[in-house]
Order: C-alpha cells, then structure tokens, then sequence
C-alpha cells in the first residue's frame, strides 16, 4: 500500500499538468478560428539559398488537411507565402505561423529548434536533359556541360555525384537562372540539375517546347521535406503529423474523396479506427472520432493529393517515385492507429 500511493499521486501530478503542457497551440488555432500557415513559393527567378521548385498546390493542400483536423470541415486557414525557406522558418519560430507546410529536414535543426512531422514529399536532386541530345543517364554526360546554380547546395552534391560515379563531365556555373535555361534550350547544356520541384517548375516555363524535355530517374542527392512545426508543443507535432499519417494510410485502406462514408461502414479494425467509427481515438491528440474523415474528405488520400497537385493530374508530371506507397516501391509507410 505505501508503494501504492506514491504511484497514485504521480499520476494525478502527471493528468494535471499534461493541460498545461500541451494546450498551447492548439487553443491559440480554435481561438483565433483560423490556421496561420506558411508555404515557400519559388520564383522562376529562384534564389540562391535554397534550389526547390513551386510546389504551392500540395502545400497549400497541406495546410488545409492540417486546418481541417483542428477546425472542423468548415476550417478557415491563412496562407502566408515566403520567397525562401530561411525567411518561412524564421517566420515560424517567431509565431507568426504555426504550421510551415513542407521544409527541409537535415542536421541544422537537430538541436531541436524546429520540429518535424513524418516526410510528406521525398524531394530530389535530379537532372532536366534536352531530349535531342540523346541522353538517357547521366553517363551520357561524359565531356558535356552540366549547368547549376554556382554557389549553392547543388553545385557541390552533383561534383560529388560526378566524382562518385566516375564521370568526367564539364561544370557549367551560372548565377542568373534566365540565362541557364536559355543555355539549355540551344543545348549549350546537355542537362541542368535541381530539385526535381525545381526542375519540373522550370519545364512548365518552357511551354510548348516542354515536352522536348524530361527528367531522369537518376537521384544525385536527397532532400525529403515534411512539415514543420516549433518543438515546444508536443500535442500540437502529434496532430500534425499524424494528419500525415492518415493521409498516407488512407491511400494504403483504399479510401478515397468519395468513398469515405461507404468505407466508415465496413468491418475492418483499420477503417473504423481511422474514419472515428470505433470511438475513443481522437482523444489521444486532443480531437473528436472523426477528424481523419474530414479531411480526406477535404483533400482526398495522400495518391490523390499528390496526383492532383504534382503528379500525372497536373503541370508538374513530376513521377511518384519515391512517394509511392511502400507496397509499390516507395517510402509512404504509415505507422499503425492503436
């Protein structure tokens, strides 16, 4: 009994205080009725700090699966554009949002000064080629010029790509972007290398000649991105990732936009966990039962989304790749709702 009550008064200790631990952000959304969310919105003219491309539509898409969790079908939510990711982190950390759609996960922030959710984009450095230069590998970039951004991440990732793969290839730096891409277009560039969003963005630009150019599988560097949230509220990570999450297990459960209601309905322990047909799980992160419906209801599962705003549905053509469903090849693994 006397090793009973000291246990007993921990955990009330522990029921008390997680209230004040873990209210932060969450209140502060209802409150305000509206979710303060960045997304970065590269430029044609991209700068030279960070080389990811537009990709507005899935971030945007992200910030409202987000908003709808925590708001109801019906959320408001305030997009806040940064032209480069410092400027949207720093925007982050200041409060001046909660939530930054996609970032970029990498050893600058493993102090802990920014919080992660689950990769939602396994974006990469890859290679946009000139198809009537008959280049199908980046072995075929032996004695031909390489164009980059001088100066940035890129520049040094593709000389290590290069030396690793033992290809004798010739650098072709460039500070203004405008120029770069004209220098492909006349193929004084067999190939310019960026974030495939990047590369992908600048194919849109090319118009009607888009379709003479493509590109490759090949990745020189990785650069997943997830969303981004400040590190001192841990209930209000936990929402945001596992919206992530359900996203992802959504695609996985084969529960689409329009099937969601038909789908709450089925006998399967996966389905009615996540859809809030089986009660008492939404309480975990501080939500009701049937916050996952609403927003694949709101956005559709993470194929859709991604098809929608990147993929085959869109400008982009950018290919699933990586971001396929880890029973098709890819990376998009959903943990277990228990």
């Amino acid at each position: 009994m006397r090793g009973l009550i000291p246990f007993l008064v921990s955990c009330v200790l522990l029921v008390n205080a997680a209230p004040k631990a873990f209210a932060g952000t969450l209140t502060k959304v209802r409150s305000a009725g509206t979710l303060a969310c960045g997304i970065n919105t590269e430029e044609p003219e991209y700068t030279l700090d960070d080389a990811h491309g537009n990709h507005s539509l899935f971030d945007i898409d992200i910030c409202k699966a987000v908003a709808v969790a925590v708001l109801g079908a019906d959320a408001k939510f305030t997009v806040k554009p940064f032209r480069d990711e410092a400027s949207s982190l720093s925007a982050l950390q200041s409060g001046e949002i909660v939530l930054l759609a996609t970032g970029t996960t990498n050893i600058r922030f493993a102090n802990g000064s920014v919080g992660f959710a689950r990769p939602i984009l396994y974006d990469y450095q890859g290679f946009l080629v000139n198809k009537s230069m008959g280049i199908s590998s980046p072995k075929d970039f032996a004695g031909k010029k390489v164009c980059f951004l001088i100066g940035t991440e890129i520049e040094a990732e593709v000389d290590a790509y290069m030396n690793r793969e033992m290809i004798k290839y010739i650098p072709g730096p460039f500070s203004e972007e405008g120029e770069m891409e004209v220098a492909l277009l006349t193929r004084n560039c067999a190939a310019i290398t960026a974030d495939v969003t990047q590369l992908a963005y600048e194919r849109i630009a090319f118009k009607g000649r888009a379709k003479d150019f493509e590109i490759l599988p090949d990745v020189v560097a990785k650069d997943p991105l997830a969303p981004a949230y400040r590190p001192d509220d841990p209930q209000w990570g936990a929402i945001v990732d596992w919206t992530m999450q359900a996203l992802i297990q959504a695609e996985e459960a084969g529960i689409t936009q329009s099937n969601v209601q038909e789908m709450k309905k089925r006998n399967d322990v996966i389905l009615r966990r996540l859809l809030g047909a089986q009660r008492g799980y939404g309480q975990f992160l501080g939500l009701d039962d049937d916050w996952a419906a609403r927003v694949i209801e709101a956005v559709g599962n993470y194929g859709e989304l991604f098809e929608r705003d990147l993929g085959s549905r869109s400008q982009m053509k950018l290919e699933r790749g990586a971001n396929n469903l880890w029973t098709h090849g890819g990376l998009m693994y959903p943990n277990p709702i228990r």
